[in-house]
């Protein structure tokens, strides 16, 4: 089977002939790996499931100061210290500007312009279209996270109006993408803390849910897959994501959540992608203790389909080199 077969058997809950998987690392984290491996590009041969591609005009983005990038949505990053992400400086949208605060222009043909050579050069890969920060976390990181959860609280108007400013925008994203040959559209928006939801289940079902439902719709009624990472405790919402028409969630926290009673309620209707601990295992474990859990994670999680094996997050810098070594060997040896 190709890495696609096997990642839509899994969608469709039967049993490939070995587990999909998908390694992803932090910027630290990769450096450190191909300083072990001795091949700056190691990550490109180790045999991914997915091959991922954004409609994130990166192009854009500005420099504003050593270290400090301003994206297409007029919000600046510190990245002098997380460099993978980054943390937001000041907000772009006030009360009172929620209506004419410029948003980028979804249909811009440079985002798409790469899709039709990155899919016919990865055709043995299952292929997602990604729109990272969809929903909650465009929103606040444009008011700021304070702003946007007393709006919920206080002025549902104002918080209405942004997101349905940001749905228009990912509507048209989503239609976009699905007019090339990918097999799923990815979204990225993390609800949940290390314990519960951020803004509670009364008004996510209020804000986000219905807004999901309608881009989640815009995928399915294109014949796509829909999947999800959000990050957190978040496995209360399951039954919404499924109703809303989710495929496959991500990141699948163990430190969070029980993976094995969530894929025993839950597996049959989702399929799970994530599930290597990423705050306890790869960096404080052994590297017998990351053989055991890969192991037990292929055999347990991915019995009838529905898994793709992967660190719950993009592998941290402080894991030792020898533990994620460990899980790639396991991985690509099964």
């Amino acid at each position: 089977m190709t890495n696609r077969e096997r990642v839509i058997a899994s969608l469709n809950h039967r049993q490939p002939d070995r587990v999909p998987y998908a390694i992803g690392f932090t910027q630290p984290a990769h450096a450190k790996m191909a300083q072990y491996y001795g091949d700056p590009v190691f990550a490109a041969k180790l045999g991914n499931a997915f091959c991922s591609l954004s409609a994130s005009l990166r192009t854009d983005w500005q420099e504003v100061r050593p270290g400090h990038w301003r994206d297409e949505f007029g919000v600046v990053w510190n990245r002098t210290v997380d460099k993978d992400i980054g943390v937001i400086e000041g907000t772009v949208v006030t009360e009172d500007t929620v209506d004419s605060a410029p948003l980028p222009d979804p249909n811009d043909p440079r985002r798409f312009e790469g899709f039709p050579k990155l899919i016919a050069a990865n055709k043995d890969q299952f292929i997602m279209a990604s729109l990272g920060f969809s929903l909650f976390e465009r929103a606040w990181t444009m008011a700021g996270m304070e702003n946007l959860l007393l709006w919920m609280v206080e002025k549902p108007q104002v918080a209405d109006r942004l997101l349905d400013r940001i749905t228009e925008y990912n509507l048209a994203i989503v239609r976009n993408a699905v007019k090339h040959d990918i097999d799923c559209m990815h979204f990225g928006d993390d609800w949940g803390q290390q314990r519960g939801l951020i803004m509670g289940p009364k008004h996510w079902r209020r804000f986000i849910k219905p807004r999901i439902k309608e881009m989640y719709g815009a995928a399915k009624k294109a014949g796509k897959f829909v999947s999800i990472h959000s990050c957190g405790d978040v496995d209360e919402l399951l039954p919404d994501l499924i109703e809303c028409g989710l495929d496959m969630f991500n990141p699948f926290q163990p430190e969070v959540m029980d993976v094995f009673e969530v894929k025993r309620q839950f597996g049959d209707r989702l399929t799970f992608w994530g599930g290597i601990s990423t705050q306890r295992t790869l960096p404080y474990g052994t590297p017998d203790d990351v053989r055991r859990e890969v192991r037990t994670m292929m055999a347990e999680i991915g019995r009838d389909g529905g898994y793709v094996c992967a660190p719950a997050h993009g592998i941290p810098g402080d894991a030792p080199a020898e533990n994620i070594a460990a899980m790639i060997e396991v991985l690509r040896t099964q």
